[in-house]
């Protein structure tokens, strides 16, 4: 590919030392001609992003003989070159990663040559060089053959057995309750959120039996002290399985979806399903571009959903992992579940919050359910008032609008006050409350909004998910550009992900 410099000179135009890096640039090209150049979003490990230049393309490694064409990724940062590119193998589908002492399971890579990077004497060249003869000790990548794809399928099939329902053989519960319909509730994560959920939903007495899926590594999650304090009706699901049964290939998935394999499991009948299964997992650490993270997490409930829905095809499906709106599309998508069967959590919580300013800390005279939060979560959320008369004219209406929301932005949205959150929820789903909730369901039809994505909308909520959908009475034409603004560049985003 002809290396443009006027090109790659416009992408650096915030670049600090852009002539240099444009210089090294071209001498890259010279030995490897291949790679392209464009500028995406990088996700740091804080959560932070920045627009960095990035290149990919595949280096050669001879390996017992044979020549492999390994593709990668550099990301230049924006003090380049007085610090190292981040580094990262790019697999195609039927690749998978062998982790090892220069590469990590998201694909990292971490070499002596960046560890001590020092301009002028470190180059791109000699990192290449330097990662070209590592790889050929111990080749970063490896093929997945289709009897590794069957294994992947059974044991998803085994996944979707536990996550049934369904006791241990020595359990007296599968006898005592065979017949009995109980309110059944699956969390699918044990990190904070996970936990958060867990306890929320034990404090309010929800559920007759809660499953916590614990999907983390060893001791990295919460589940622990669970075991070890014993909360009544709660059955954590995780413990060691031997990676002798399964390849390689699976050793990422296996170290995040970690369940026992001393418990014989019986089938349990469809009835006797999950009401509610939660989705509080993300895989959104590993620092790459935002589409990337989005991917990796679809990736994630590529493996999860399919196998959680087929045994609760009764159930809600809520979803908290990030970004709700567009992973709530996914699940959506993967469980061919109804559309009132598939709710994200939204803005459910800053509705909540917003009707208690006006009414508790603002001491306004509006009953609080006619306030909602809509749209999408963030700082593109919107405030709505509704209701069949305005109670107040509305420029004092805008004005306490606009106070309420300047409360509201200085409250974070931790792990607890989400649980909380989610537990509401639940509440509202599995005693069929009909309570009205701000949360993200289909948005197709409402708002002149004709693409399929998924928006925080007032909606009421019972047995079956979402039962009715509040169509709120919008005098500013501001909120309906919002929300279709915001559906634009969701459906822009989920077009560019692999389901």
């Amino acid at each position: 590919m002809e290396f443009d410099c006027e090109d790659v000179r416009r992408l650096l135009g915030k670049y600090k030392f852009r002539d240099l890096t444009v210089e090294e640039l071209k001498n890259v090209n010279m030995f490897f001609p291949h790679f392209r150049y464009s500028m995406d979003t990088y996700v740091f490990k804080d959560s932070s992003q920045k627009d960095l230049l990035n290149f990919t393309g595949t280096i050669p490694v001879m390996y017992q003989g044979n020549t492999y064409n390994i593709p990668v990724r550099f990301w230049i940062l924006d003090s380049h070159p007085f610090a190292p590119p981040i580094c990262f193998l790019k697999p195609t589908a039927n690749m998978g990663i062998s982790v090892g002492k220069h590469v990590d399971a998201q694909g990292r890579i971490y070499l002596p040559y960046l560890q001590n990077w020092s301009h002028p004497k470190s180059v791109i060249v000699g990192l290449i060089k330097e990662m070209i003869a590592k790889f050929q000790e111990e080749l970063p990548l490896y093929s997945v053959s289709s009897s590794d794809e069957a294994r992947q399928v059974d044991l998803l099939a085994y996944i979707a057995k536990i996550t049934e329902g369904v006791s241990d053989i020595h359990s007296k519960s599968s006898t005592n309750h065979e017949h009995k319909r109980v309110n059944k509730i699956t969390v699918v994560g044990g990190g904070e959120l996970g936990i958060a959920c867990t306890l929320a939903i034990s404090a309010k007495g929800i559920a007759d039996k809660l499953v916590l899926l614990d999907l983390s590594e060893g001791t990295k999650g919460g589940t622990m002290d669970l075991d070890i304090f014993n909360l009544p009706n709660v059955e954590i699901s995780k413990g060691p399985i031997e990676r002798s049964c399964y390849p390689s290939f699976f050793y990422p998935v296996l170290s995040q979806l970690k369940m026992s394999q001393d418990r014989r499991i019986t089938s349990s009948r469809p009835s006797l399903g999950c009401k509610v299964v939660i989705f509080t997992v993300n895989s959104l650490g590993s620092s790459e571009s935002y589409l990337d993270v989005v991917q990796s997490n679809v990736d994630l409930f590529r493996a999860l959903v399919p196998a959680l829905g087929h045994y609760s095809q009764h159930g809600v499906l809520l979803v908290a992992s990030q970004p709700v709106e567009i992973m709530t599309y996914v699940t959506w998508k993967l469980s061919k579940f109804p559309a009132n069967q598939v709710i994200g959590i939204g803005c459910n919580l800053d509705s909540q919050r917003l009707q208690y300013i006006i009414t508790n800390v603002l001491k306004a005279q509006p009953a609080g359910k006619e306030v909602w939060v809509i749209g999408e979560q963030g700082e593109d959320k919107v405030p709505t008032w509704g209701g069949q008369e305005e109670v107040m004219n509305p420029s004092p209406q805008v004005q306490l609008s606009n106070r309420a929301m300047e409360l509201l932005r200085v409250k974070g949205q931790r792990s607890w006050s989400v649980g909380l959150s989610v537990a509401d929820l639940v509440d509202s789903i599995v005693n069929n409350k009909k309570k009205v909730h701000s949360v993200s369901v289909l948005a197709k039809g409402y708002y002149d909004i004709n693409s399929e994505v998924f928006l925080s909308l007032p909606c009421i909520l019972g047995a079956t998910g979402v039962a009715e959908v509040i169509k709120v009475t919008v005098r500013e034409s501001t909120v309906t550009e919002k929300l279709q603004s915001s559906a634009s560049s969701i459906h822009g985003l989920q077009q560019q992900l692999k389901l």
